[in-house]
Formats: structure tokens, C-alpha cells, sequence
């Protein structure tokens, strides 16, 4: 298997660091979250961290935009989001209905103080890390 190679675009960490001390953490696991399924995909090699619409986004070749983010609007929470035109929200709410929070069909919302189901997290990170190779599969192979 060949090592994940993580390009990042060096604005990514001044986003990081101006997330608030209780918050930092937080969005620190899920970008761990989204770099570790990647690596554990054989076909993806490259994922591209960079920034869409000023929030940390991550990119790879067949797959969906993944962005992490928290906004001062809502300070107890923070957000995995998701491309509102796919599938993937309407069939993670399908599949996954009582595990997570959801927005829309943008976003998995997470509460501060809420412990991440991350075996169920990374099924839908994998899920847009590949998605242009199971969008035709019944709940896109979930």
C-alpha cells in the first residue's frame, strides 16, 4: 500500500489556529478522522488540504469535498459538511438516522460536548472520499 501524501495548502493552519481553545481539539480529530480513512482507502494516493469558502476542505480524485468548520453563530457546535447536491446526507439520515445530528443535506452537526461515533463517521467519510465510484449503488454501498 502506498502512503497517503497530504498536500496542504499552508493556509489551512492559520484557519486551525484561530479556532477557539475548545474548539481546536475538535475540529483537530475530524481533519484526523477524514486523513486517516483516506490512507486506509488503497485507491486514493493524494489528498488535497486546502481551504473553500475560507474553511478547511479536503480533496481527492473520485471522491466528494469534504469541509470542517465552526462558526461564532453557533458556538457550541461544529460541522462536517457535505456537497448539498450529492446523495450522501439524504442516505447517511437513511442509514444512520439516530447517530448523528443533521443540517439540510449539508452537514453532519456535532455539539461540543458530544462523543463522536467515529466508526460511523469514517463510513461517511469513506462514502464522499469515493463517491463518484458508488453514487450508482443502493445507499451508496453503506
Amino acid at each position: 500500500m502506498v502512503p497517503l501524501k497530504i498536500k496542504t495548502n499552508p493556509k489551512v493552519s492559520l484557519v486551525f489556529n484561530k479556532y477557539p481553545e475548545t474548539v481546536k481539539p475538535k475540529i483537530e480529530q475530524l481533519r484526523k478522522l477524514i486523513i486517516e480513512t483516506a490512507s486506509e482507502i488503497d485507491e486514493i494516493v493524494v489528498i488535497e488540504e486546502t481551504l473553500k469558502w475560507g474553511e478547511p476542505s479536503y480533496l481527492v480524485k473520485k471522491g466528494s469535498t469534504l469541509r470542517i468548520d465552526w462558526k461564532p453563530k453557533q458556538p457550541t457546535q461544529y460541522a462536517m459538511y457535505f456537497k448539498c447536491t450529492s446523495q450522501l446526507i439524504p442516505t447517511f439520515k437513511t442509514v444512520f438516522k439516530n447517530k448523528f445530528k443533521f443540517q439540510g443535506n449539508r452537514a453532519i452537526i456535532f455539539n461540543l460536548e458530544d462523543k463522536i461515533p467515529e466508526e460511523e463517521l469514517k463510513k461517511c467519510i469513506a462514502t464522499a472520499l469515493t463517491y463518484h465510484k458508488v453514487k450508482h449503488l443502493p445507499l451508496l454501498g453503506l
